[in-house]
């Protein structure tokens, strides 16, 4: 089927909808949108794709609500949202047409719906209430896309659907973006797994640019790694391994007397020509060669280890 219609609600849009938006317009880019709840429209027919709205969720008959009784759950009894079903029915499609090889597309697919899909229906259904989020709720994603509704005194007949476009690609944009840093870390992966193999023993990883590496460095259960190194454009970088996926802990901070100095006073510090410059908070440092970088790492490991034999 190719549909010629993409139909939704009127009025006040939300980022359900504007999100399954994304995906369809990208799969049916000739298909024109309909916002609408007039019941001719809303009823499924050959020509449409009809998504949080209708009260029927019918995959063969391409409708895709979820505000009905008996609305569709997740295997694990969490509700879907219009955008949940669409991600389940079409997901893969779209991020086949984005170009995320075929090798890529189930893991892709079940990462983005974890991490950015579930939420969102969780949200839509009152699953989770984005005050959890504290001062910072109305900064969440579906808070800020419908800030670009039009104000209440915004007489003008098109603003609605002007506004409901402007939110779409701006969604577009935190989608694609999304996805994209998902398939790079599987692009990643490889690289940093040869960059563990070669580095043994030794407590410093080394890879050949800046990329996500502690999602490998975990599931390859490189405990011993304490520091990774990497050229940085025209400089050197190194930096530590956080402790865990969420806080600044890292397993080994950069030397306390390194902190916050650069240049001239750091190198006097460390003895080291070429060193450039250490965060005061101790989580990153630079070098202006692979030579300096490689010996500020041998002489953090070396702090490090001697903290660690005090400590034990």
């Amino acid at each position: 089927m190719t549909p010629s219609l993409l139909v939704t609600h009127s009025g006040g849009f939300h980022a359900d909808e504007l999100l399954s938006s994304v995906v369809l317009t990208r799969l049916y880019p000739e298909a024109r949108i309909l916002r609408t709840r007039e019941p001719a429209s809303i009823t499924p027919a050959p020509d449409r794709i009809i998504y949080d709205v209708g009260g029927l969720y019918d995959a063969e008959r391409a409708i895709f609500d979820h505000h009905q009784r008996d609305a569709p759950m997740r295997p694990d009894g969490q509700p879907y949202s219009s955008f949940g079903l669409i991600w389940k029915h079409f997901g893969q499609d779209y991020l086949r047409a984005t170009g995320i090889p075929g090798v890529d597309l189930a893991t892709v697919h079940a990462d983005f719906d974890a991490r950015f899909v579930l939420l969102i229906d969780q949200l839509d259904n009152g699953a989770l209430d984005p005050s959890i989020a504290g001062p910072l709720a109305g900064m969440t994603l579906p808070g800020l896309l419908e800030t670009l509704k039009p104000v209440f005194d915004d007489a003008d007949p098109e603003a609605e659907m002007r506004a409901f476009h402007t939110a779409r690609q701006i969604a577009q944009s935190f989608v694609e973006a999304r996805i994209a840093r998902s398939a790079a870390k599987l692009r990643a992966e490889d690289i940093v797994r040869q960059a563990i193999h070669r580095a043994g023993s030794s407590r410093i990883l080394e890879l050949p640019m800046g990329m996500p590496f502690r999602p490998t460095v975990i599931k390859d259960g490189a405990d011993h790694l304490l520091f990774v190194v990497n050229p940085r454009g025209d400089d050197w970088s190194l930096g530590g391994i956080r402790r865990a996926d969420h806080g600044f802990a890292l397993r080994a901070d950069l030397p306390l007397a390194w902190a916050g100095l650069s240049d001239a006073a750091l190198e006097k510090v460390t003895g080291v020509p070429g060193a450039g410059f250490c965060h005061n908070g101790r989580f990153i440092a630079v070098a202006r060669t692979r030579e300096a970088i490689l010996e500020m790492a041998r002489l953090a490991v070396q702090e490090a280890e001697q903290a660690e034999a005090t400590a034990g």
